[in-house]
């Protein structure tokens, strides 16, 4: 969201105020400091082990007070966090116009991602406007019975701030977290990025995917760097399998500029999260996706991404073929990423100013 944060309060033909949650509260925090955001409304929201009732629960009370102070002609929401699904309801009760970013993914499966199928899916069907990143993204709402024109396909905001992210990062001087990312990476190997934390793959998911994890390292020429989600569901097993494997490094969750650069000295992610696979085909980084379906099907059919599963023999095969493969490796990192230009955030603002009533 912070590319369409940082349009709209460069137009004087908006008043503009952020309101975050705090869902995730460390995560939050280095992306406000990043963009230079600096929120208005900050409801911090997160505590130790809670749930999702909860987090619903509070979200709406909380957001009450600041949708009834300010009285806002529109509240935008982005992708399917419980933030998104709660705060849509709740600008939905104050009257606003609801405003859906990265709007329309469907994988039509309501436990794959949990929850967050049904969070995008509800929004769906509570936004005014719907800013689709993808035309495959317009079907599908379309579909729903969604008004074609409070429809706009934008690209994705993700893009957007990925793009400028990257520059930025690559001038940043002595920053303590990419300094030790750069003693940890050896440029003779080539680099696999891994992330995974995703519901669905707790217990025997990750159990598969450490043991996929440890013989693709296994070559001598494959390092393996692993930010490793805080959530014990992952930790225990990952730390437990993975932690004497020579070519497997284990590290903290990163701030996003360090991820960003791991991002872009990578040699291929293997990967569970959702925006990655639009991030790294716009670095020209082949992606291995381990899940059983995707809201995200168009860099499938782009080819700049391969469903995996958790499938131990699968990400094997498919990891070592894009390791080896340089044919094949080239042929995935020159693709056509699907998902945007970087200037989605401008397209929004222009639509909001010239279209919406």
């Amino acid at each position: 969201m912070a590319p369409v944060v940082k349009a709209f309060q460069s137009d004087t033909s908006f008043e503009t105020k952020v309101c975050v949650t705090a869902q995730h509260r460390e995560m939050l925090d280095q992306v406000l400091n990043f963009f230079d955001i600096s929120p208005d409304f900050d409801l911090n929201l997160m505590r130790p082990g809670q749930n999702l009732y909860q987090l619903t629960a509070d979200i709406i009370t909380n957001l009450k007070t600041v949708l009834e102070d300010y009285q806002p002609d529109y509240v935008f929401v982005h992708g399917d966090t419980t933030t998104t699904m709660a705060g849509s309801l709740a600008a939905f009760y104050s009257g606003a116009k609801v405003c859906h970013v990265e709007a329309g993914l469907r994988t039509y499966n309501k436990l794959a991602p949990f929850p967050e199928e049904i969070n995008r899916t509800l929004t769906g069907h509570i936004a005014d406007y719907h800013f689709a990143p993808t035309e495959q993204s317009k079907n599908n709402l379309l579909k729903e019975n969604i008004d074609e024109e409070n429809i706009l396909v934008t690209g994705n905001t993700v893009i957007d701030a990925l793009l400028g992210s990257v520059e930025k990062v690559n001038a940043i001087i002595n920053d303590g977290s990419i300094e030790k990312l750069k003693q940890l990476v050896n440029p003779e190997q080539k680099l696999v990025l891994v992330t995974a934390h995703r519901r669905e793959n707790h217990g025997q998911g990750f159990l598969d995917i450490c043991a996929a994890l440890k013989e693709i390292a296994e070559d001598k020429n494959v390092q393996v760097i692993y930010p490793v989600h805080l959530n014990p569901n992952v930790q225990e097993p990952v730390y437990r399998l993975l932690s004497d494997s020579h070519n497997v490094h284990l590290i903290d969750p990163l701030p996003y500029p360090s991820f960003v650069w791991l991002m872009d000295k990578s040699h291929s992610i293997i990967t569970d999260s959702g925006g990655i696979q639009e991030e790294a085909p716009s670095l020209g980084k082949p992606v291995l996706v381990m899940r059983e379906t995707t809201e995200r099907p168009e860099a499938v059919d782009a080819g700049t991404v391969i469903l995996v599963g958790t499938d131990k023999e699968k990400i094997v095969k498919e990891a070592k073929d894009i390791i080896n493969n340089s044919e094949r490796y080239m042929q995935m990192s020159r693709l056509h990423n699907p998902y945007g230009d970087g200037n989605a955030a401008k397209r929004i603002v222009e639509f909001i100013k010239n279209t919406a009533k």
